[in-house]
């Protein structure tokens, strides 16, 4: 049996863990569960190389198939990844950010992060492809967000990408105006001057946002208990979030249903 098979049923298995946990919950929750039983990133990559160079990991199937984004299509646009406080929000950054540091050059793929808890990102401080941690406490947040406009506008037939891993929308959002119109511009042109957007939001933020949410026509799906939230962000009252498992589970939306995925271990 290959890696990616047994993946495969490694991901059936907890499924059915998962659905036997919530026959038995009520109201409550549902609370986070060590899986001790995930593959790690790097055996996940290891199994699925060679990827092309401007594929960009996301995580995996349930069939074991990886999730890719393709860095020189900018049709997908800057990327949202929403969910219930400790659904695996930051997590799911951070697995980006080491997929990126395990299979892509700096010459290839660089990110920089703005977040308001600069010290969840220690581990990486010094990955290759890490061109800054920057806290939107910060006057450096700004000056990110305008080098990066700057930089974006100069890029015209490169070949380098950037990602701007943003965890926290709304202390973004929270800057002066100048950051703001640059955060605009990044939203509304970066993919097509291969600047990538990902960016997190609390989803019991979301209606507070719903101005900047607009700019997000792809969305990915951590655990959201509220109906109402989870209708809010996915704009269809059939998909519901509270199946999916905190801190390892997503779902992006595809021909009108949602696809399930996982994040593997980042031990």
């Amino acid at each position: 049996m290959n890696k990616t098979n047994h993946f495969a049923l490694m991901m059936e298995a907890l499924a059915e863990l998962v659905q036997e946990e919530q026959m038995l919950t009520t109201s409550e929750p549902l609370q986070t569960q060590p899986v001790t039983e995930l593959p790690t990133l790097s055996s996940v990559l290891a199994d699925i190389s060679p990827l092309p160079h401007e594929a960009l990991f996301l995580g995996m199937a349930d069939d074991g198939l990886p999730i890719l984004l393709n860095l020189s299509d900018p049709v997908p646009g800057p990327i949202l990844i929403a969910g219930d406080k400790d659904s695996g929000k930051t997590k799911f950054l951070q697995t980006i950010a080491r997929a990126v540091d395990m299979i892509h050059t700096p010459e290839q793929v660089q990110y920089g992060i703005i977040t308001p808890h600069p010290e969840e990102w220690k581990s990486i401080a010094g990955s290759r492809n890490n061109a800054g941690i920057y806290s939107t406490k910060e006057e450096n947040a700004a000056e990110l967000l305008q080098s990066l406009v700057t930089w974006a506008h100069r890029n015209r037939g490169g070949e380098q990408s950037v990602l701007l891993l943003i965890d926290d929308l709304d202390a973004l959002t929270k800057l002066d105006e100048t950051a703001r119109q640059n955060l605009r511009w990044l939203l509304l042109r970066g993919s097509s001057r291969r600047v990538w957007l990902f960016v997190t939001v609390n989803a019991l933020l979301a209606k507070n946002l719903k101005d900047w949410l607009e700019f997000f026509h792809t969305r990915l799906f951590g655990f959201v208990q509220d109906l109402d939230n989870a209708y809010l962000l996915t704009a269809n009252r059939d998909h519901t979030l509270d199946h999916l498992v905190p801190d390892v589970q997503f779902a992006m939306r595809e021909n009108g249903k949602l696809l399930d995925f996982w994040l593997p271990s980042l031990k």
